[in-house]
């Protein structure tokens, strides 16, 4: 069974601090993207950032850019979200998700920046992130 374990979360004081962890139990790991997703109490599920199958492509949404770091290590099947200077507005559930992309790894081929919540076939059940002024 495909599965995506969060880990990480916790309260942060604005200014702070913290690194996500996703845990994959997936299939051919090595040929899907992943993407990190965010959901705010009474808020739409928002797209975070993005790594392509290989590692060597990243893409972030607006409100982190600057701020977040998503890695993967492909030997160990994680993915990681560092997330710095945190505001109180980055306060929500994290979600890790899974874009499978086989075409991608045949042919050695980097994605589009995939941000949709359709793109992602695979879902984690979220960690929480409070950030507190």
């Amino acid at each position: 069974q495909e599965q995506l374990v969060e880990s990480g979360g916790g309260l942060v004081q604005a200014g702070g601090s913290l690194r996500l962890s996703c845990a994959a139990s997936i299939r051919s790991f090595l040929s899907i993207n992943m993407g990190w997703f965010r959901q705010a109490p009474g808020k739409d599920r928002e797209f975070v950032a993005g790594v392509s199958w290989s590692g060597g492509k990243t893409w972030y949404g607006d409100s982190v850019r600057g701020r977040f770091i998503v890695s993967r290590d492909n030997d160990k099947s994680t993915v990681s979200l560092e997330m710095n200077n945190l505001k109180p507005e980055d306060t929500a559930v994290y979600y890790c998700a899974a874009a499978p992309s086989p075409r991608d790894y045949v042919y050695g081929l980097e994605p589009g920046e995939l941000d949709e919540l359709d793109d992602f076939t695979t879902w984690g059940s979220g960690t929480q992130v409070t950030v507190f002024s």
